[in-house]
């Protein structure tokens, strides 16, 4: 019964999301709402982002010492400075492991 569930629930949210898509076109939607649209994504990510970044398991905020702060720093620079996604990513990986397993450890 729990997978009939989970699959009725995943035909349900892909067809309620899928219908803003396939229905509405660029054509339909205002100046005024595209531009608006426009800020979604920067929007949503740092909503997704930070929580990872700045609370722990437990839903408490890290202390300011934590290696997630300075690799999301370094991430953050290497962003500005790059405009590229895939070097920020990098970068901040890369820094982060650094530091929890070269520094930290």
């Amino acid at each position: 019964m729990t997978i009939v569930s989970i699959i009725i629930a995943g035909i349900l949210t892909y067809f309620t999301r899928m219908t803003m898509v396939a229905l509405i076109s660029r054509d339909m939607l205002g100046d005024k709402v595209k531009a608006v649209l426009e800020y979604v994504p920067s929007a949503v990510f740092p909503a997704i982002i930070f929580p990872g970044i700045f609370i722990n398991d437990y839903g408490t905020f890290i202390e300011i010492n934590d290696p997630k702060i300075y690799g999301a720093l370094v991430a953050i620079l290497i962003g500005y400075l790059s405009k590229n996604i895939i070097a920020t990513i990098s970068a901040g990986l890369i820094s982060y492991w650094f530091l929890i397993f070269v520094i930290f450890s």
